[in-house]
């Protein structure tokens, strides 16, 4: 099965937002164990695009998978949040998610490296 283009766009988009929210947790200046107090609604959002794309990407060999397991971390920092684990403990999670994430996001562009770049496929990426 082929993924749509637009798939390895919403990854990565899904990437840059996770790493924002490590980032900002990572600032806090609180100590380890104090509550990180992400925004439930944001990660909310993230989560269920996040979901969308693993059922966007069924089918495609180690992309569905690893965005599985993001999911699946996802799933544990959202009945978590907010204020229920300290700042350690949603880093862990956090990473968790960005790791998989990422991996699908180098099998997508693999994928895409791949394909015959023909004048009828450039014009339907375009156009798509």
């Amino acid at each position: 099965m082929t993924p749509s283009p637009q798939l390895r766009y919403h990854c990565i988009f899904l990437e840059v937002s996770f790493r924002e929210l490590l980032e900002r947790v990572t600032a806090q200046t609180q100590g380890e164990h104090t509550p990180c107090w992400l925004d439930a609604r944001t990660l909310a959002l993230l989560t269920s695009e996040l979901e969308r794309c693993r059922r966007e990407a069924q089918g495609v060999p180690g992309v569905a998978e690893g965005l599985g397991t993001a999911v699946y971390h996802a799933g544990l920092l959202m009945a978590q949040c907010p204020g229920a684990l300290g700042k350690r403990l949603c880093q862990h999670h956090l990473q968790a998610i960005l790791v998989p994430l990422r991996e699908a996001i180098t099998r997508l562009e693999e994928r895409r490296a791949r394909q015959p770049q023909g004048p009828a496929r450039r014009l339907r990426r375009w156009l798509g």
